[in-house]
C-alpha cells in the first residue's frame, strides 16, 4: 500500500512542480511500477526507502534477461533516479540508493544473432509430448519466419492471418499496422496449433482472437515468451545471451546476408526509418568483405577482368 502512496505522490510532483506532459509523467511512473513488481516478483516485501543499490543492480538485471534494450534499459534507471530524487526532496530518505546506479552503454552495439542452424536446434529441443509444445513450435516459427517483436507476437490476431495470400497483418509500435509475409513452416505449425489443440481449450471472454493462447484460456505474457526460450536454448546447448528479439535480429540478419534489399527488411521489420535497420548489415563482416570483393569496381578481382 506505501508503494501506491508514495508512486501518487510523485506523480502529483512530476505534474504540479515539474509540469511535465502527461504522457512524461506516464513513463515516469511505469519505471517505477516495474520496480515495484520486481520487489513483489521477488517477495522482499519492502517498502521504497528500504531498497538497496544491490536490489536495484538486481533489478536492472532482471529488466535485462527479460530483453529490453539498453535504450528502454537508460530510461528506466532515469525514472527510478528521479523517483527517488523526489523522495530525497520529500525527506522520506536521507540518501538515493539510485544515486550510483550506473545503466548500459546506449551506443549502438551490434544485436546478438543466431545461426540457422542453432534456431534448428532451439525448435528441435521442444518436447512434442507435452501438451504446449505444439503452441510453442508455432510461436518460435512466426517469431523467426516473419521477424515479430515478443508483443507483437503474442497480440497476433487469427482475424489478422491471411494464409491465403501468404501475408500476416501486424501491429507494431505507436498501433501502426503493417502486413509481414508468413512462409509455409510457420502457416502449417500454427494451422496445426489451432486445428489440435486451440480449438480443444476453453477460451476466456475476450480472448476469442488471440492467437497464441496460454492452459487457461487467456493471452501469453512477454515474460512467459523468455522463459520458453531460455529453457529451450539451455535444451539446446547454445551458450548465448538470448531474447526473444534474438529471433528478429536473426531474421533480418539472415535476409540482409541473403541479398534482401535494405528497404524491403525495413519495411518487414516496422522501422521508421532505415537506419534502425543499417545495423543488420554490419553484423556479419566476412559477408561484407565477400560483397565487396565480388561487387566493387576497384576490388582487386575485378581489376584483374
Amino acid at each position: 500500500m506505501i508503494w501506491y502512496s508514495y508512486i501518487n505522490g510523485f506523480k502529483s510532483f512530476l505534474k504540479l512542480e515539474k509540469s511535465l506532459s502527461g504522457n512524461s509523467v506516464e513513463a515516469y511512473i511505469r519505471d517505477v511500477e516495474k520496480l515495484k513488481s520486481y520487489i513483489e516478483i521477488s517477495e522482499l516485501k519492502i517498502s521504497p526507502e528500504k531498497v538497496t543499490l544491490r536490489i536495484l543492480q538486481d533489478f536492472l538485471k532482471w529488466i535485462t534477461e527479460l530483453g529490453l534494450s539498453a535504450t528502454t534499459q537508460a530510461r528506466i534507471i532515469s525514472g527510478i533516479k528521479a523517483f527517488y530524487k523526489y523522495l530525497l526532496i520529500e525527506e522520506i530518505i536521507s540518501n538515493s540508493p539510485a544515486e550510483l546506479l550506473e545503466g548500459p552503454k546506449t551506443g549502438r552495439k551490434l544485436p546478438e544473432t543466431l545461426s540457422v542452424e542453432d534456431i534448428d536446434k532451439i525448435i528441435a529441443a521442444i518436447d512434442l509430448s507435452k501438451p504446449e509444445s505444439t503452441r510453442n513450435k508455432a510461436m518460435l516459427e512466426t517469431l523467426y519466419g516473419c521477424g515479430l517483436r515478443v508483443s507483437e507476437l503474442i497480440n497476433l490476431k487469427i482475424s489478422n492471418l491471411h494464409f491465403h495470400e501468404k501475408f500476416i497483418k501486424v501491429t507494431g509500435k505507436g498501433n501502426k499496422e503493417r502486413f509481414v509475409p508468413i512462409g509455409r513452416s510457420a502457416i502449417r505449425y500454427i494451422t496445426i496449433y489451432m486445428d489440435e489443440v486451440r480449438n480443444l481449450q476453453e477460451i476466456k471472454t475476450g480472448h476469442s482472437d488471440t492467437l497464441f493462447l496460454n492452459k487457461r484460456g487467456s493471452g501469453l505474457s512477454r515474460v512467459i515468451v523468455f522463459y520458453i526460450i531460455k529453457d529451450l536454448v539451455k535444451k539446446a546447448g547454445i551458450r548465448k545471451t538470448i531474447s526473444p528479439h534474438t529471433f528478429r535480429h536473426s531474421f533480418a540478419t539472415h535476409l540482409i546476408e541473403g541479398g534482401a534489399d535494405l528497404r524491403a527488411v525495413q519495411e518487414m521489420l516496422g522501422h521508421v526509418s532505415i537506419i534502425t535497420t543499417e545495423i543488420y548489415t554490419h553484423l556479419d563482416r566476412s559477408y561484407l568483405r565477400e560483397a565487396i570483393l565480388s561487387y566493387h569496381p576497384r576490388s582487386p578481382i575485378n581489376l584483374k577482368k
